[in-house]
């Protein structure tokens, strides 16, 4: 067969240098990504025989087979899978396809921790190429199940490689490292040696269901005979024991860990490591881990939420959504069900009502542990909501059933304090006597929502507010919308009376002050008709002159804004402006309303009184240009 020679995609061959040019100090993780794949292509396998039996594939003795040949300097790794084929082969190892590809270059030449580079290569996909970091030259030969022609692929790693088809390929895949001299000083193991083999296997692949076998040392396994004239047993390198079957006493947490890692393909232990087994009659093992850190893409579209979903100890899907509600897409795992199916579908899973009763029971267990976190160490609860609780707020919206348990985990930034964040129910706790309701604002930022001028009457009264600066705090507090009957009220929506408490006196001169400024009012609300529905006195103010409020049961400007970036067309609704009485400026302006028949040049102030309320908001006037125009004139007028 012709062989043919090809050259590397540009980012493959960016990475081919980084990897063989020493990035990682810990180059063992190279075996740990090899046996990874190929654990992954009998999954794979063992899947397509039980979708299609009329598939003509062996799946009588899965396996992965390591073999080394020390005069050679070889170590092969070689399963029984499900193959590839000549153009999946151009198409996945010629190439990298994966979208996260430049992140993890720019990601490998920034991180200086050497920890941390460990568990970039399984975190972006690329294990195959880490061969390079130990072998001059790497070489894999394959067949794809049900074909009976292989591939044969080569490369030196120096920007090309070959391919041709091979006839005599045995079914699987098995990648032919040519290995480096052995250099300890620059952590280069010898990986010719069965011990080191054995302690990387044990160290990060115990866990893998499938068996990882070696032959023994000496004369037989170069070829000869046992003493007895028989071929010697291979050896058997890892346990093949379910982690989340195993009694807990059993089982250490490096061992949780190291499964998590394989999982997750993340470098750090886990923040919190869950269990789960039910009995009776639907029987089930859950074994769950929450990140310590939130990965890069949690918030696109292209992220791969789920965890793994076994039946029987047979592995049947992976990134499996239907066990966990998209709002905890961040936890990993294994579910390994006694009675489902072990030919399922994404579509069927959808319907079953086991995996509904798994989701519900999963659901609240991890809610359970976050509020068991939270009530025993603050600390670890405290990484976990500043890593995840955006995107667990998305659960305020979406999962009604199970918003009390999301709410009890809650906690937000309020002018209580300026570091620690609160929960609802302490905000209860602290509430002043005659307060009915839970105040908040929402804002891009603490510092613009600390100085928007609608908190001034609320700081002047000591009166705490909910400081809420994540996109989803727009919808989530509407969803909610009371907590232990204390309704949920924007300080910046609505008629805010403070002072409502006060005695009669106080209402008389209310009175008082708006019949005083009517005329004012009624004026501006003609001049600004085009932009607002309403301008009245504000009992909200204390230091600006004025400020823009919703009503009560409008959009506020930034969840328009949010709905329009989604696509979805809301109408603008007029807003509200609110005169600090109290203020010199607006009680200049109601003096010369009030003694001027020309009225010109009030209009123009109007104008900048209303684009300087937009502005303090942090929105932008409707027309910037003549706003800039009306500022620069009265600058010029003052000087």
């Amino acid at each position: 067969m012709p062989t043919e020679t090809f050259e590397f995609q540009v980012e493959a061959r960016q990475l081919l240098q980084l990897m063989i040019h020493s990035v990682y100090s810990n180059k063992d993780v190279f075996l740990r990504e090899l046996v990874s794949n190929a654990s992954d292509a009998l999954d794979k396998l063992r899947l397509e025989k039980l979708k299609d039996d009329s598939l003509d594939a062996d799946v009588s003795d899965l396996h992965i087979e390591i073999d080394v040949d020390k005069d050679a300097r070889t170590l092969t790794v070689r399963d029984n899978g499900i193959g590839m084929s000549y153009d999946e082969v151009g198409r996945l190892i010629g190439t990298i396809a994966n979208s996260g590809t430049a992140q993890f270059l720019k990601e490998l030449r920034e991180t200086k921790d050497a920890a941390a580079t460990e568990g970039l290569i399984g975190q972006f996909g690329v294990g195959f190429y880490s061969g390079f970091m130990v072998a001059d030259e790497v070489t894999l030969v394959t067949r794809r199940a049900g074909e009976s022609q292989g591939t044969r692929w080569a490369s030196r790693g120096e920007g090309t490689y070959t391919l041709e088809r091979v006839d005599d390929a045995p079914q699987g895949t098995s990648v032919t490292l040519h290995l480096k001299p052995a250099d300890p000083e620059n952590q280069l193991h010898d990986y010719t040696s069965p011990w080191k083999i054995r302690e990387i296997v044990k160290r990060y692949s115990d866990f893998i269901t499938w068996p990882i076998r070696m032959l023994p040392e000496g004369p037989a396994a170069e070829g000869g005979d046992g003493e007895d004239g028989t071929a010697p047993e291979p050896e058997t390198l890892n346990s093949m024991k379910a982690l989340w079957a195993r009694p807990r006493d059993e089982v250490s947490d490096d061992e949780y860990h190291e499964l998590y890692k394989h999982l997750a393909h993340d470098w750090r232990d886990p923040l919190e490591t869950i269990r789960l087994q039910a009995e009776g009659t639907f029987e089930y093992q859950a074994l769950l881990f929450l990140p310590a850190h939130a990965p890069h893409d949690l918030f696109t579209r292209d992220f791969r939420r789920g965890v793994q979903l076994y039946v029987k100890r047979v592995f049947i899907m992976d990134d499996c959504e239907a066990l966990l509600p998209p709002y905890l897409r961040f936890v990993k795992g294994v579910v390994d069900a006694a009675d489902l199916s072990l030919n399922v579908s994404r579509e069927i899973l959808q319907q079953d009502r086991h995996i509904e009763m798994m989701r519900k029971r999963l659901t609240k267990k991890v809610l359970s542990t976050v509020k068991e976190m939270m009530a025993k160490d603050r600390d670890r609860y405290a990484t976990f909501w500043r890593e995840f609780g955006t995107v667990l707020k998305e659960g305020l919206v979406t999962d009604p059933d199970n918003r009390d348990a999301v709410l009890a985990v809650a906690s937000f930034a309020s002018t209580h304090h300026d570091t620690e964040p609160t929960t609802l129910k302490d905000y209860v706790e602290r509430m002043k006597d005659g307060q009915q309701d839970i105040y908040y604002l929402t804002g891009e930022s603490r510092q613009s929502i600390e100085n928007s001028p609608h908190m001034e009457a609320f700081r002047d009264r000591g009166i705490e507010v909910l400081l809420l600066t994540d996109p989803v705090d727009e919808v989530w507090v509407d969803a909610v919308g009371e907590y232990q009957g204390k309704k949920l009220r924007s300080v910046a929506k609505g008629q805010i009376d403070l002072d409502a408490e006060d005695d009669a006196a106080s209402d008389d001169e209310r009175e008082k002050r708006n019949e005083e400024y009517a005329g004012l009012l009624g004026w501006m609300k003609e001049r600004l008709d085009e932009d607002i529905k309403e301008v009245r006195l504000s009992s909200r103010l204390t230091v600006s002159p004025a400020c823009v409020v919703s009503d009560a049961h409008d959009l506020t400007p930034a969840l328009e804004n949010m709905y329009r970036a989604m696509g979805q067309e809301v109408p603008s609704a007029k807003r509200i402006l609110e005169l600090n009485p109290d203020h010199q400026l607006v009680k200049g302006l109601n003096q010369a309303y009030k003694e001027r028949e020309d009225r010109t040049e009030l209009a123009g102030t109007v104008e900048l009184l209303h684009g300087l309320a937009v502005l303090a908001e942090g929105g932008q006037p409707k027309d910037p240009a003549r706003f800039v125009k009306l500022m620069a004139d009265r600058l010029e007028r003052a000087l």
